[in-house]
């Protein structure tokens, strides 16, 4: 199976991918296709996009790589660069990148002439198996993540798995992150193969944690119940990614590897509130630091980063909501925790 459906659309993988957008633009006749690329993905992944649609691409955009610039001024540029080239509400825009790309593409299709047609392709692991699925887009405001945006399914997503040979080893691993949590909060078989396994890129593996979150968007495309589960990790994790992304004096994470850290922390609120086994919590934690490199952290970067939860888009009425883990394969949404326990996850982390 080269395909998964997605209520409104499906994502394609491999030769299947090829077929489906040609198809897809032949059959619309689009007025104007714009490609939005980065300095990455122009140099390595436009070549064989342009390989595969010919001529159809009227307009290449570029917007600068990386989380600092998921910003409305970069969406500003990108929608006065549509407005200038000509484009209208039957334009199509196809994002050719990571998850920062895609979510920021998204965002600026669905708004630039209340909404015109875009397909994701995902360029990284991470926005193979996560980002560009769900219809989740948007960009951050100041240091706070993904607080400025909108829900809005692409009209497909196409995934070449050997677009990922353009990645160094920090980026794939990032990826990784992700596919470990569908494991964590859906099956705790997929969980234990992937513990094991040699080359988690293998299409087999991005297959299934697409449909892992498939199945979850599925039954709750707008977030209000199920769907939170996809959070494991998250609420600490984004915290901490933004932290790091905007402290001068540390050393920027990727998403992943703060995820990672996110859901050690966020499986010993699980150990300590909903029954997690210690045996299931150290193994949560010996497995991400087999693929993770450690981070320190001061009581000082803690304080600040506990801090910043308050701001997170998944809480209400001022409770800050957690997904968390009655067992690997079974997370339980919206549980309040006691801002005590934040500092001993941190000790447990830290020892």
């Amino acid at each position: 199976m080269n395909s998964i459906a997605s209520g409104s659309y499906e994502v394609y993988l491999e030769e299947l991918a090829e077929a489906a957008i040609n198809q897809h633009i032949k059959v619309k006749d689009y007025s104007k296709v714009f490609v939005l690329v980065d300095e990455n993905t122009k140099q390595h992944c436009l070549p064989k996009l342009q390989k595969i649609v010919g001529p159809v691409v009227d307009e290449i955009l570029e917007i600068p790589s990386g989380e600092e610039n998921k910003t409305i001024q970069t969406c500003t540029t990108v929608w006065r660069n549509l407005s200038d080239y000509g484009g209208d509400r039957q334009s199509l825009l196809i994002n050719l990148g990571g998850g920062v790309l895609t979510d920021l593409g998204g965002f600026v299709a669905s708004t630039f002439k209340r909404g015109i047609d875009f397909i994701n392709i995902p360029t990284t692991l991470l926005s193979m198996v996560d980002a560009s699925i769900g219809g989740k887009t948007g960009v951050d405001f100041g240091s706070l993540k993904n607080q400025i945006g909108v829900i809005n399914q692409p009209q497909m997503v196409l995934i070449f798995p050997d677009m990922l040979k353009t990645l160094d080893a920090r980026q794939i691993t990032s990826g990784f992150a992700e596919m470990l949590k569908h494991g964590l909060i859906k099956s705790s078989e997929y969980w234990d193969s992937l513990k094991t396994v040699d080359d988690y890129t293998h299409a087999d593996y991005i297959r299934k944690s697409i449909a892992i979150k498939n199945d979850v968007v599925m039954e709750d495309p707008t977030e209000k119940g199920i769907r939170k589960i996809l959070n494991f990790g998250h609420t600490l994790g984004h915290a901490i990614e933004s932290y790091f992304l905007k402290n001068p004096e540390k050393s920027a994470l990727l998403h992943g590897e703060a995820i990672a850290i996110g859901m050690i922390l966020e499986g010993y609120l699980s150990h300590e509130l909903k029954g997690l086994s210690m045996l299931s919590l150290e193994d949560i934690k010996t497995t991400f630091l087999q693929h993770f490199e450690k981070v320190d952290f001061s009581e000082e970067d803690v304080k600040i980063i506990v801090d910043l939860l308050k701001h997170d888009k998944k809480n209400t009425h001022g409770n800050i909501n957690f997904v968390l883990l009655q067992d690997i394969g079974a997370a339980i949404l919206d549980v309040k925790v006691p801002t005590p326990l934040f500092e001993k996850a941190f000790a447990y982390y830290n020892q």
